[in-house]
Formats: C-alpha cells, structure tokens, sequence
C-alpha cells in the first residue's frame, strides 16, 4: 500500500529577519523542530500572499512589532525540517518585540552578532549569515 499524496505541495515558510539598533530579533518556540529552538518569526505563506507579505505578518502575529518588507535574502529547503523557507529582511517600523503568541513562542531575543552563535549554534544559511554581518556590524 502505498501512501496518499498531498494535492498540492506544503506552502513555503516566510522568515522574518528583523536588525533593529544593531541586534536581530530570535524567536524561541514552544515546541522544537528537530534540533531547532532559537529561530526568526515565521509561518506558512498563505494563499494570495507573496512571501514578503507573510513575514510581515507572521512578525506582527508572533511579536507584535509592525515590520515592512526590505528584500528577500533568499530561498532554500531547510535541511533539519525539509520546508521550503524564504528569508525576507525587514524593517522595524512600529511597537516593541514581546511573546503575543504565547501559544507557539516562549521567549523573545535582540540578540547581537557575537551572541548569534549562543542562540543559533548550527549557523545561518549563507546569504542571510552574509546579510546579518553587513546588517549588525554596521
């Protein structure tokens, strides 16, 4: 017996790369994926929605901070979690970063370029580690 095939491919997973006064905002979940626990403010891309558009609200859902949409950094399948992810650097436009959604966040973090590898011990994909060194050294 074979196992039933999904209609139509998962959609892709926006992550919201937010630099804001030299530090970048990490978000800790509630439940890891795989060895994942420190992360960017993501979610599924939904139907209608570019990507740009889905990090821009999975940012305001997930922390409350209002964001706009800089440029996409780059699209990859995630090697721990097998999702199509797409980094979208942001811009902070409004409010103060905090756990809104308490049921999939634990905990908040602006953390600074010699603090990433404390929170994200396995590295960035290249062209968002490319961007933060530019973005956070500045």
């Amino acid at each position: 017996m074979t196992e039933p095939t999904p209609d139509s491919p998962r959609p892709p997973i926006a992550a919201a790369v937010i630099v804001k006064g030299g530090r970048v905002l990490l978000v800790r979940r509630r439940v890891k994926e795989g060895t994942l626990s420190w992360q960017f403010p993501a979610g599924e891309v939904e139907a209608g929605e570019s990507a740009g558009e889905a990090a821009v609200r999975e940012a305001q859902e997930e922390t409350g901070l209002t964001v706009a949409e800089a440029k996409v950094l780059g699209e990859r399948v995630h090697p721990a979690t097998g999702r199509t992810m797409v980094y979208v650097a942001c811009d902070a436009v409004s409010g103060e970063a905090t756990v809104v959604d308490d049921e999939e966040l634990v905990e908040i973090a602006w953390a600074e370029h010699g603090q990433l590898a404390e929170y994200v011990p396995y590295g960035f994909f290249e062209p968002v580690q490319q961007y933060l060194d530019s973005a956070l050294s500045a």
